[in-house]
């Protein structure tokens, strides 16, 4: 007849969790402690903070319109989620090893065992004890990964702002040149009304009024074109913070204003704070992690094993302890480790060719953005004072009768298209300032606002 249960195998079996759990947390600490998650930034480009912003329904500002898609475009808030996953990726990387427990009986099958009674029960914990620094080498990997992920959150952070600023500055063209195609409008008509002064007064054949009207409706026709472009772009650019509908009626901004380039050495030293060159840092940073983890996987780890054995027959308890270890003699993890390590010289390379990649950008760039401030100032200064003077005195010789209707229609071509010419290399050089700002990471210095169309064509 059996007696009371014996309390001893419970406490016994106990202890040694207690132990395997000590003895694997004592090999882990000290290599290296959870980290504290790095926060995202959540400034706007002007540096202030942009905690969900609401499109406003009047003027709308760049520093506005970048702050909105920065709170509200999907595809950033996409890159958000993965920083996040890479944060919880180091917490799982911390993690100990989970405890084996096994249960076992012996001579269950055999007759003759069981008429003696001699049974044997057997509970067994185990418990791997990792050596070789794996688990602070997996928590460096993990670390470089929300490195990672936080460099390519930045970088689409600076390709959002880079389509921002483009698209803010196709709704200022677009706008101007509505308000250019408005202006060609009423000159248009102001034209056909004279025209049509002088065939009442027997001055000029009703042909001149025919082809006048034509022009009238030509240019309407580019009136109605112009509104389509600009409603296009107002939806561009609204849609980059996840608004199919835009609120806002008027985009402000200064399309005169021209920017100071440093010279081509501080635009390569500027450059560093590309995120497309700096994440490389921690890109060489997680492949250098990998390296240490495939030497760490090359030393063999440690299992402990405590358990408990009842027998039956005598009506007693004995105890057991083992340990053992994997012999390193086929594998020892050297094709990882030289896969890692030529991994690592690749990603060394690839930095060395994106940073040649930029400076090449950066030189064509700043060559392009050059041509192009010469054109604006030569446009500016010279060619459209001069076809403005040279519509404006033919369209008074027309009324006098020294010039011709040709003469009149040439001079209103020439004008439009000398105003859209400086509206394009404006929109160009805007383009460029962004792309150059866009490839070192940040702000070009303004100079003082140059001189506007009109205040040349007073001057003039």
């Amino acid at each position: 007849m059996m007696g009371k249960t014996d309390p001893r195998p419970v406490l016994v079996a106990a202890a040694v969790l207690g132990f395997l759990l000590f003895a694997n947390h004592a090999v882990a600490a000290g290599t290296q402690q959870l980290p504290t998650p790095k926060p995202l930034p959540t400034a706007g480009p002007d540096g202030q903070s942009s905690i969900a912003p609401e499109e406003p329904t009047g003027e709308i500002t760049l520093d506005r319109a970048q702050a909105l898609a920065l709170a509200h475009n999907p595809e950033l808030m996409a890159f958000a989620r993965g920083f996040g996953a890479s944060e919880a990726a180091i917490v799982q990387a911390g993690v100990l090893p989970n405890p084996v427990l096994g249960a076992a009986g012996e001579n269950l099958g055999n007759n003759r065992l069981k008429e003696g009674g001699d049974r044997e029960t057997v509970l067994q914990l185990e418990q791997l004890i990792e050596l070789g620094g794996k688990r602070a080498a997996r928590l460096k990997l993990a670390e470089t990964g929300r490195d990672l992920a936080a460099w390519d959150y930045q970088t689409k952070r600076a390709d959002l702002i880079l389509r921002v600023s483009v698209s803010f500055i196709d709704v200022l063209i677009g706008q101007q040149q509505q308000s250019l195609a408005e202006e060609s409008l009423v000159l248009a008509r102001l034209f056909a009304d004279s025209v049509s002064k002088r065939v009442a007064a027997g001055k000029a054949s009703p042909v001149e009024e025919t082809k006048a009207r034509l022009t009238l409706f030509s240019v309407e026709v580019e009136l109605e074109q112009a509104k389509r472009e600009l409603a296009a772009a107002r939806q561009r650019l609204s849609s980059l913070w996840n608004n199919p509908a835009p609120r806002f009626e008027t985009a402000v901004g200064d399309l005169e204003r021209m920017v100071t380039l440093p010279s081509r050495e501080q635009l390569f030293g500027r450059a560093r704070a590309n995120p497309d060159l700096a994440r490389w840092g921690a890109e060489i940073a997680q492949r250098d992690a990998a390296v240490d983890v495939a030497k760490a996987k090359g030393v063999p780890d440690l299992t402990l094993t405590g358990g408990v054995a009842r027998f039956s027959q005598f009506n007693d308890t004995a105890y057991t302890v083992g340990v053992s270890i994997p012999i390193p003699l086929f594998d020892r993890n050297r094709g990882g480790i030289l896969e890692a390590t030529r991994l690592l010289d690749k990603t060394v390379d690839q930095k060395r060719a994106a940073e040649n990649r930029v400076h090449t950008e950066l030189t064509n760039a700043e060559q392009r953005l050059a041509a192009i401030r010469v054109q604006i100032e030569t446009l500016r200064t010279s060619i459209l004072p001069g076809a403005q003077s040279a519509f404006d005195a033919t369209r008074k010789g027309y009324e006098l009768g020294k010039f011709g209707f040709i003469d009149v229609i040439d001079a209103q071509r020439t004008l439009s298209l000398v105003r859209s010419q400086y509206l394009g290399a404006l929109a160009n050089y805007y383009r460029g300032v962004r792309e150059i700002e866009r490839l070192i990471g940040n702000e070009l210095d303004t100079e003082t606002s140059a001189i506007t169309e009109k205040q040349a064509g007073d001057e003039k």
